[in-house]
């Protein structure tokens, strides 16, 4: 199979790892164009038998070595740390690799759950829950033994604690998500009690460059006083689309300034259980 072949049928799955893994759109694009370089470079790539599981291995390796390379920055990460907003840009259903990037596994809430794993968890967790492969493959692809690999599977599974139950449909999350927006801009706080939860936590994440809450934000009163004063700080300069952000509806609002924020949300019991606001500069570079 030609380099070219290979990229069209695997980017959109090493893609998905990659972004799972790092929580970053721009390193994950980086590190799957950097395999298939690499690939392409190989003087032997004609004897290699199958060609998926090469690629993942370089890609995973890659991942692996920049998480390690990176974990004091992340130590250092001034406020609430979130991933990069990944927008749907309308991939067509027709290619089955996409499947990848249109499960419950893609959301905000469950990126962050990843973050809870060391870096080899993540990895084992993620080849075999998501992109199924065996114990035996995985164990090849990360350099430990095929019972060390089951022993780690076992254990981060126990610590992932996602119900995709809870995860409403899309078209029932746009519904909310516009519901909240006006709720919001009209000031109607008991249509706002109906759609989000007493105990939701807003985690802002501006990297110290935007103004941002550097803690969690707990509890409906706390979250709406924040959002109250910032429409009021910023009236008439407002501007908001909606989008689909990590496979559910969100929100892209613009204030003056060039300040951006990318808004996802998580639900419980029919309700808004957390919402996540990006507003790093440098975790929205991609979307421009």
């Amino acid at each position: 199979m030609s380099i070219e072949e290979l990229y069209k049928r695997y980017k959109t799955e090493l893609f998905s790892l990659a972004y799972r893994m790092l929580g970053s759109v721009m390193d994950a694009e980086d590190i799957v164009q950097d395999a298939f370089l690499s690939y392409n470079g190989l003087s032997d790539a004609g004897t290699i038998r199958n060609e998926r599981a090469f690629l993942y291995k370089i890609v995973t390796n890659r991942c692996l070595d920049l998480l390690r390379s990176s974990a004091k920055k992340r130590e250092m990460y001034v406020g609430p740390w979130l991933p990069e907003p990944l927008i749907d840009k309308g991939a067509s259903d027709n290619d089955p690799s996409h499947k990848y990037l249109r499960s419950e596994s893609i959301s905000t809430a469950y990126l962050l759950l990843l973050q809870q794993l060391s870096a080899t968890e993540r990895a084992v967790f993620l080849l075999r829950e998501i992109f199924h492969y065996s114990f035996e493959e995985i164990a090849d692809i990360v350099g430990k033994s095929i019972a060390n690999c089951r022993q780690i599977f076992h254990r981060a599974k126990k610590s992932i604690h996602f119900d995709p139950d809870q995860q409403p449909s899309v078209s029932v999350a746009e519904e909310k998500i516009k519901e909240f927006v006006n709720s919001l801009l009209q000031g109607n706080t008991s249509k706002l009690l109906e759609l989000v939860s007493e105990n939701v936590v807003l985690y802002s994440d501006g990297g110290g460059k935007v103004r941002a809450a550097q803690v969690p934000v707990v509890g409906f009163e706390q979250v709406l006083k924040l959002h109250q004063h910032s429409i009021n700080l910023h009236a008439g300069k407002i501007t908001y689309s909606f989008l689909m952000v990590n496979g559910l509806p969100g929100i892209r609002l613009h204030l003056d300034e060039g300040i951006q924020y990318v808004y996802s949300f998580a639900y419980r019991d029919h309700k808004i259980e957390a919402i996540y606001a990006v507003a790093n500069p440098e975790k929205l570079r991609h979307l421009s």
